[in-house]
């Protein structure tokens, strides 16, 4: 499972990096609701707080709580769940960190304040990813991913994205990323939505003839948003 963005963040860019780099396929994608709380040590108060650590999505997404609370120093950690763990066993230089609950019932660690995110319509996007690539079934609704490359020329971008819209397919997403080695070279990342008759085979074979490279990354059901 791999988090590729999020509602209040925006997206994990070092993962579409690792989409492009690694021969994975999307098989499946899922919405979670995100729910951040300051978690700290049994017997912590928040008085004694002033480290607070997480991944640096999580803090992105808490940015209103760190304004609110000017004796608090954001540290930024590789995980959010690891962070609760590291708290609790020392192995981290702060005196609490922002994680999920659950992770604070896990490791036996105590909620200070709950619901720290900006905003509550907070979802992260997980993608689910495999050595073998997953097709839905026939008749169902299918999204589609993607990434190309184009070469530099005027209106080579427009000219790809109709290709796609002439089809009738819906675009929710599009990324671009610098191609390390190519300088001010770009990869670009789509994500769509197929048409209930099924014509993105024929806009993707619009694709290609703009695209200087063309790979899809994976075609499954398109999720829906995770409960509350």
């Amino acid at each position: 499972m791999v988090p590729i963005e999020n509602s209040l963040a925006g997206s994990v860019r070092e993962n579409y990096d690792y989409l492009g780099t690694y021969a994975l396929h999307v098989v499946a994608e899922v919405q979670v609701r995100i729910r951040h709380c300051l978690i700290a040590r049994p017997g912590t108060i928040r008085a004694d707080v002033r480290r607070v650590a997480s991944h640096p999505m999580a803090l992105a997404q808490c940015r209103r709580f760190f304004a609110a609370q000017a004796d608090l120093v954001a540290v930024q950690s590789y995980d959010t769940a690891g962070s609760v763990r590291d708290l609790m066993a020392s192995r981290l230089e702060a005196d609490a960190v922002i994680g999920a609950a659950l992770a604070a019932e896990t490791y036996g660690a105590v909620i200070l304040a709950r619901d720290l995110e900006d905003h509550p319509e907070n979802y992260t996007r997980f993608l689910a990813v495999a050595l073998e690539p997953a097709l839905p079934e026939r008749g169902t609704a299918a999204k589609i991913s993607l990434m190309f490359t184009l070469p530099d020329v005027p209106g080579a971008l427009n000219h790809a994205l109709g290709a796609l819209s002439t089809g009738g397919l819906n675009l929710t997403k599009i990324e671009s990323r610098p191609i390390p080695g190519r300088v001010w070279e770009y990869m670009f990342y789509v994500d769509l939505l197929d048409t209930p008759d099924g014509r993105a085979a024929e806009a993707l074979a619009s694709l290609t003839a703009h695209a200087s490279e063309l790979r899809v990354l994976g075609v499954y059901p398109p999720a829906e948003r995770g409960a509350p």
